[in-house]
């Protein structure tokens, strides 16, 4: 089977940039980095996208996002993207490493960011005029200490990306109502499941093992997850897996049943079940509507 295709940060590097760091105007971006990138794929790296002009499409974890000016992006490692935009579409992008934030910055982790809390996190804000001319101002600083050759360019760099994050993280308290950091405790047993979930959804579906590896009651990692992610451990755990059979299906090209096989089910229709009962169509349904509208 063709493995998912994940993009590492050294594909992107230019002579003249930092280290674990990229920077760039959209529509340069676009013309010269992702022109031959057509499949939806992911990234090992954090990324940021500002739209100031066009309109489009962005889909993040199979979810369409509308793209419009003042749309804000932000994508953890891992999470599969893929976007049609309108050929006016004009904005800033960068992206870096978790070493190059964390080592700066030792007593501050990425995780503590809304939007980079897990892969549940809402991944968009759609700023409005101040905000818009703010952050397209914080971008645009970014992108031209990023192409300069001046002392202290990676603390520059460093000190304009948490500026762009913690900004952002003061808009999203404002447009989400569930935990903020007075509640991160939460969060941060959310984030345990997540990496437990990484190493074991393939084979391990129940709610009580992750909570007993988690050393808490099935009931109270279910109020967790409830209070992070507005889903029942069970929900949160079936996302993981379908998920990956989406992925799967699009871009390893395997057979439905050499999919459901590899994600513990040796029953396809049972697998097939389980996912129309969780998306309302059939993996085959799901599949043929993809390629439709990626051919439209």
């Amino acid at each position: 089977m063709k493995k998912v295709n994940v993009l590492d940060i050294s594909q992107f590097h230019d002579h003249d940039s930092a280290e674990d760091f990229y920077a760039n105007t959209l529509e340069d971006h676009l013309i010269t980095r992702h022109k031959d990138i057509a499949l939806p794929h992911s990234h090992n790296f954090y990324l940021a996208i500002l739209f100031t002009q066009g309109s489009g499409i962005h889909e993040i974890d199979f979810t369409a996002y509308e793209v419009k000016p003042g749309a804000l992006f932000f994508l953890n490692p891992g999470q599969t993207h893929h976007w049609v935009l309108s050929e006016d579409t004009k904005g800033y992008i960068f992206f870096h490493t978790r070493n190059f934030y964390e080592l700066q910055y030792t007593k501050s982790i990425l995780s503590q960011y809304p939007f980079y809390y897990s892969m549940h996190s809402e991944p968009c804000i759609y700023l409005k005029n101040n905000s818009l001319d703010n952050f397209t101002a914080f971008f645009k600083s970014i992108f031209k200490e990023n192409h300069s050759v001046n002392r202290f360019k990676e603390q520059a760099l460093g000190n304009l990306v948490s500026l762009v994050y913690i900004e952002a993280t003061r808009l999203f308290d404002i447009d989400n109502n569930r935990l903020t950091q007075s509640n991160n405790n939460y969060y941060t047993k959310f984030r345990k499941l997540e990496e437990l979930l990484e190493l074991h959804y393939r084979e391990e579906k129940s709610p009580a093992v992750y909570a007993s590896k988690l050393a808490m009651t099935p009931k109270h990692l279910n109020r967790i997850t409830q209070a992070v992610t507005g889903k029942t451990i069970t929900d949160v755990i079936m996302d993981r897996v379908l998920l990956e059979a989406k992925k799967e299906m699009i871009l390893q090209k395997g057979s439905l049943n050499q999919i459901a096989e590899a994600l513990g089910y040796n029953d396809y229709a049972y697998f097939s079940r389980i996912f129309k009962n969780k998306t309302g169509e059939t993996p085959t349904d799901f599949l043929y509507r993809y390629i439709q509208n990626k051919t439209h």
